[in-house]
């Protein structure tokens, strides 16, 4: 009698559904060569989705300061702590019944479409041990955000193009991001052809650089603005239509989406 209420109980127990145990997951997202992307810039979306479903499990944005310059760019060490309070964070909730498979999404900076970059991560997570220890889930963000505009001066374009890491943080000369590190140039292209590629040089602080683009006033063309860390390689690259004669100040073009 009593194995048969047992084994009733155990069947009772199995058939019952499993019950989600909320999971604290703190994500940070690292600006390559650079700090924390949060307010300064907009911060960057996240997204975590269960890898095997593509169930969405949280979304946000990370909010908060891009942290401690010297703690961040002095770091050394296996895994160093270089998280401090106030940093940018994404702080979510995550609900699951059993060890799950998670895709980490980070877009950003919000605060600079034309420059977004999205990056992804994997890792597993199990209901009810929380993944906030030491920098909890962090991801880097590669990539230089630059703001060009240009306006026609006879037969040449004015280029002037702003500079700055994915956080924010200002390009200088001599300072702690070195605008002599910088390599920024502008390229002329139409009909799938490149017409001319011109440096250009530092001009002010913060991060800007810009000067004279030679581009035919007929020609309907585009300017690619890059920008390139010489000792790193942490790069970036938007686009700008050439203006034609006469016509206004054109900013960067947004991309689709």
């Amino acid at each position: 009698m009593k194995v048969a209420i047992l084994l009733w109980a155990f069947g009772l127990a199995a058939a019952m559904p499993a019950f989600a145990e909320p999971t604290r997951v703190v994500v940070r997202v690292l600006s390559q060569d650079g700090k924390f992307v949060g307010d300064h810039t907009g911060g960057a979306r996240v997204t975590l989705r269960d890898a095997q479903s593509g169930r969405t499990l949280a979304q946000g944005v990370t909010k908060g300061g891009t942290g401690d310059t010297d703690r961040i760019m002095r770091a050394n060490g296996r895994s160093p702590l270089i998280q401090t309070d106030g940093a940018a964070t994404f702080d979510a909730i995550v609900d699951i019944v059993e060890p799950t498979l998670v895709d980490l999404e980070a877009a950003g900076p919000l605060g600079r479409p034309w420059s977004l970059i999205k990056v992804t991560s994997r890792r597993w997570i199990v209901p009810g041990e929380p993944v906030d220890v030491g920098n909890g889930w962090m991801v880097e963000l590669p990539g230089l955000a630059i703001t060009p505009t240009a306006s026609r001066d006879g037969s040449a374009v004015m280029v002037r193009a702003k500079v700055e890491l994915m956080c924010g943080c200002p390009i200088t000369p001599g300072g702690e991001w070195d605008a002599s590190e910088y390599k920024v140039i502008a390229t002329v292209w139409s009909g799938g052809r490149k017409l001319t590629e011109t440096p250009l040089p530092f001009k002010e602080s913060p991060g800007v650089f810009g000067g004279p683009v030679d581009v035919p006033s007929s020609t309907k063309a585009q300017i690619y603005v890059s920008a390139v860390n010489t000792r790193t390689g942490n790069s970036g690259l938007v686009s700008v239509p050439a203006p034609q004669r006469d016509e206004p100040l054109v900013k960067s073009r947004k991309p689709a989406g």
